[in-house]
């Protein structure tokens, strides 16, 4: 498969056979193929069972659906199966990561750009948190990380793939590299990149690097946390209970090896099975033909929105420095208006801070409205946006 040559990939998602859908919310939340879909109904109707645990035919079963979507996620990005960890989402595995590595009295850097589940758990370590600032165009200042850096004692490094609201693609290989010079480890969120362009996490050298399943056409429920062997073996388990133990006596627990240290209680197996349909999915199409298509996206509704008067845009100017989504405002109509008259004429948009209100205060918004690309999307449904602002501006004329 590849975008070339399926035009049509829409027929692959059930919910767009609505009438009118564009779908354009892909940062949040993908759409979920049929294949994903008949994988975990597949596990539900022939091989239902908890994995790990029984000897029996249909847990085998289970087990090896389980372990082997495991290994093809893990090869999917880069990563090794035995240092890939599953989560419920993203932000448990950040929580996971933050609540193990920092303390009060460390300081950890972080950007004005994460996203909250990137934030949030750091604010909660008790930790002193240092920021690098973006300029103009939503780029880091990594003068100031380096200055962070040479000043010494910093303990981690978290920064995004691709930023959720201004696009930006971080140098996170880079990034990795100047932490690890200077003692530091690097945790990097790549919601927003794994389902958008080729990512090898072995290549970028981060010690732990998070993404989730449903932004990548995979279910909800499932989350995903790739480290380095050492790292993750140093990092305590953030859940304790059945499965994660080697064993237990009065005294206390001995945990497992990494992986099964950090997936206490029942897998959410029917996600993760699901998880490994949607990486099969996106490797039938290739993730270079993924990225080349949402360039040429994003460099079309760039070029259209820019064209507007009273619409201004946030993020770097070249589609090729971002991620498949724009982030703009409308001349003296507020975000959630624009999204709601937009949306009644079927098109899927997102307004407000997005999980992101540190970068909000840096851009100086409140809010803005954020279209986002995916597999599915064409040249019609920018034009079908750009048509909705149109409308948005006739009726706040």
């Amino acid at each position: 498969m590849a975008i070339a040559t399926h035009p049509d990939l829409r027929a692959e998602f059930p919910t767009l056979d609505r009438e009118g859908i564009v779908y354009l919310d892909a940062a949040a939340t993908s759409q979920t193929p049929r294949a994903v879909l008949a994988a975990m109904n597949d596990y539900y109707a022939h091989h239902r069972a908890s994995v790990h645990r029984g000897v029996y035919a249909v847990a085998a079963e289970a087990t090896d659906l389980f372990e082997g979507a495991r290994h093809r996620i893990a090869r999917f990005a880069g990563a090794e199966a035995r240092n890939t960890v599953f989560t419920k989402n993203a932000t448990e595995a950040l929580n996971l990561v933050a609540r193990g590595v920092a303390g009060p009295g460390d300081k950890v850097v972080l950007t004005e750009m994460e996203h909250h589940s990137n934030l949030v758990p750091w604010q909660l370590t008790g930790a002193e948190l240092l920021w690098v600032g973006l300029d103009a165009q939503g780029r880091l200042d990594l003068d100031q990380l380096d200055g962070f850096l040479a000043a010494g004692g910093v303990k981690a490094v978290a920064v995004a793939h691709v930023s959720n609201v201004v696009g930006t693609i971080n140098p996170v290989a880079d990034i990795c590299a100047r932490a690890r010079a200077a003692g530091a480890l690097s945790v990097v969120d790549g919601t927003q990149a794994v389902p958008q362009m080729p990512v090898d996490v072995l290549e970028l050298g981060a010690d732990f690097y998070v993404w989730t399943g449903h932004k990548a056409y995979g279910p909800t429920g499932v989350g995903v946390l790739h480290g380095r062997r050492e790292a993750l073996e140093a990092l305590p388990p953030l859940l304790g209970g059945g499965h994660m133990i080697a064993s237990v006596t009065k005294e206390g627990p001995r945990f497992a090896e990494v992986p099964t240290k950090f997936e206490a209680g029942t897998s959410a197996i029917a996600e993760v099975i699901g998880l490994g349909a949607a990486v099969d999915f996106l490797t039938r199409i290739g993730m270079d033909a993924v990225r080349e298509h949402e360039v040429e996206l994003t460099a079309y509704a760039l070029e259209q929105l820019s064209a507007m008067e009273g619409v201004t845009l946030d993020g770097p100017h070249a589609a090729e420095e971002r991620g498949a989504l724009v982030s703009f405002t409308v001349e003296g109509v507020h975000p959630h208006d624009v999204a709601e008259i937009i949306g009644s004429r079927g098109v899927c948009v997102r307004a407000g801070h997005h999980c992101a209100q540190v970068l909000m205060q840096a851009l100086g918004h409140q809010a803005t409205t954020r279209a986002s690309f995916s597999v599915h999307s064409t040249r019609e449904d920018v034009d079908a946006l750009v048509a909705g602002i149109k409308r948005v501006q006739e009726v706040f004329a």
